[in-house]
């Protein structure tokens, strides 16, 4: 099991083949995604990745982020997220994944936080049927129905489907394909629609149910530029000016 990658969702467009049909399919962009910690089973008890994704201001990171990424010696980043993984498939600290990770054809898993739609009724949010139009049905032909509670139990249970908050849930979509990889401009695009709103974080993994058999193993990273070894060697001091006589 290799790690994952954390996406920007950019939007949706669609891709000509070359038999002239389109293929619908949401465009991912990794903005400097990159690992910024490494858990293994000796220290953390599990072997893991952490990776940052999008570029962000170090005043805008706590204490605790900016001394990490201080060690890691890496610009801090704005979403950070753990993706587990085998101990072979471990990346070093300073790796930035890219688009090349998955290929055109592969099935991927993709998170992300669905679009918030605030206080909505039962039938848009649990998708029921609501009342009868007819027959005696008066003035509540979107309303839920009953909800259970009488004498007994007189009370309406826990996790019953009622109106409320709709949205803003973390959903996993499997065994969505994708279409094409762009490596030069960072863009994975994926065949279909995705969870979330323009600019939200998506995670995209290996199909769990659908491997696929030729990706680049460990991962496809770009190494980081090894600092100078040496410091640059101290300027000489300036000859002194011949004094002028008399």
């Amino acid at each position: 099991m290799r790690t994952g990658v954390i996406t920007q969702k950019v939007g949706m467009t669609r891709l000509f083949l070359a038999d002239g049909t389109h293929v619908p399919v949401t465009v991912l962009k990794l903005d400097g995604c990159a690992v910024t910690g490494v858990r293994t089973a000796e220290k953390d008890g599990y072997t893991a990745v952490q990776l940052g994704s999008g570029f962000a201001k170090p005043k805008n990171a706590n204490k605790a982020e900016r001394g990490q990424f201080a060690k890691a010696e890496i610009e801090p980043r704005k979403k950070l997220a753990e993706f587990r993984v085998d101990a072979a498939n471990l990346l070093e600290v300073g790796d930035q994944l890219q688009a090349d990770h998955f290929v055109a054809g592969q099935k991927v898993d993709v998170t992300g936080v669905t679009i918030g739609r605030g206080f909505t009724g039962a039938m848009k949010r649990w998708n029921f049927a609501g009342l009868e139009a007819s027959h005696g049905v008066s003035i509540s032909h979107r309303s839920l129905g009953g909800t259970g509670g009488r004498q007994d139990p007189g009370k309406t249970f826990k996790n019953k489907k009622m109106h409320g908050h709709y949205g803003v849930d973390n959903i996993t979509t499997q065994n969505l394909e994708v279409a094409k990889v762009d490596l030069e401009r960072g863009l994975i695009m994926v065949r279909g629609a995705v969870p979330g709103s323009k600019g939200g974080w998506v995670m995209v993994r290996d199909a769990v149910k659908r491997p696929h058999k030729n990706v680049p193993m460990p991962a496809s990273v770009k190494k980081r530029s090894s600092a100078a070894a040496a410091a640059p060697a101290a300027e000489a001091p300036a000859a002194e000016a011949p004094q002028a006589e008399g």
